[in-house]
């Protein structure tokens, strides 16, 4: 019997069980010149010290799922892993990981190598602490992505994260509890062209969006998205954000809990989305300059044995992958 090498790697690529476990089956190369689109894991828990601190495992979990998730994007008939070059950086290397703001300049450290390369990360985590270390990074002054201007944000999550009103979160300064406030006073992000979307469930206190209202985002809680409908809120997103470069954070527990049970900030009291409804939300910002992404909150250790928070993981930064690579004659750098 002959064997064909090429179909049979082709074959086995297919099955998440098999091979070295990089994000998508993309090929591992630390070098941030060699990628149009950096796929990174970035393994930090310390900046949210109010719930179970696994959220470091998230990119071992989904690295161990997602070579499933390695396919042709139907909606835009385009194979993204040929659009461009797509690899594996690997992890930030945290060899502090109880010191959240060592932790933080450590991340931002990392992402400004991707950055000054021209490369646009797609990253998951990791607790939400990781966005303002990313963001702060790769968007303002100096930023090569940018063009050393603010970021518009896309912020898919059941919370603001703008609680500035405290100095720190148990401890952590630049924690996942303020992030979305201090990227805004730092200059890094426009709240003029930002959006807020699916904030939801019995807040700790009265006035839980003021902060964010006084930052100048947008805020569409999931009340105001059920009574505006998928296609009006849309329509805000989409005019708010306008044509400039944004960037897209997606914290897991915007999902209801029957999707997405293994999150770190579960929100049980209020119906969350489905993956149809936020797919529908992030597609609506193709042909928009995607300067990145993240995903986020994701506890493996809480996950099913089918590890399906895990899967839903991956299946969002293929998304925010397939968003990217979907403009690549556009943004790709000269080299």
């Amino acid at each position: 019997m002959v064997h064909d090498e090429k179909t049979d790697k082709a074959q086995l690529d297919l099955l998440y069980w098999w091979g070295i476990p990089t994000l998508f089956r993309a090929p591992f190369d630390p070098d941030p010149a060699n990628t149009d689109i950096a796929l990174v894991g970035v393994p930090h828990s310390a900046g949210n010290n109010s719930t179970e601190r696994d959220q470091h495992l998230g990119p071992r979990a989904v690295r161990n799922v997602s070579a499933n998730g390695r396919r042709y994007h139907a909606a835009f008939d385009f194979d993204p892993w040929t659009a461009c070059r797509i690899n594996d950086l690997g992890d930030v290397p945290l060899p502090e990981p109880g010191d959240n703001e060592r932790s933080v300049e450590r991340i931002s450290a990392f992402f400004r190598r991707i950055d000054q390369a021209g490369a646009r990360p797609v990253s998951i985590g990791g607790d939400h602490g990781i966005t303002g270390a990313i963001v702060q990074a790769i968007a303002g002054k100096d930023a090569r992505l940018t063009g050393g201007a603010k970021t518009a944000l896309l912020h898919l999550d059941a919370h603001t994260d703008a609680y500035e009103n405290l100095d720190h979160w148990l401890g952590a300064k630049k924690s996942a509890a303020n992030w979305a406030a201090y990227l805004v006073r730092q200059g890094n992000v426009d709240p003029s062209r930002s959006v807020q979307i699916g904030m939801r469930g019995n807040p700790r206190g009265r006035n839980w969006l003021q902060l964010s209202y006084d930052l100048g985002y947008e805020v569409i809680t999931m009340e105001r998205y059920r009574s505006l409908g998928p296609d009006g809120a849309i329509e805000i997103i989409r005019k708010r954000i306008g044509d400039g470069p944004v960037y897209i954070t997606f914290d897991l527990d915007c999902l209801d809990p029957s999707v997405a049970p293994g999150v770190s900030n579960i929100e049980p009291a209020v119906t969350g989305w489905n993956m149809d409804e936020v797919t529908r939300i992030l597609r609506a910002l193709r042909g928009r300059e995607v300067i990145g992404g993240d995903v986020v909150c994701l506890m493996p250790t809480k996950d099913q044995p089918n590890h399906i928070t895990a899967m839903v993981a991956g299946a969002i930064m293929y998304e925010l992958v397939g968003l990217i690579a979907d403009t690549a004659g556009g943004w790709l750098p000269k080299r």
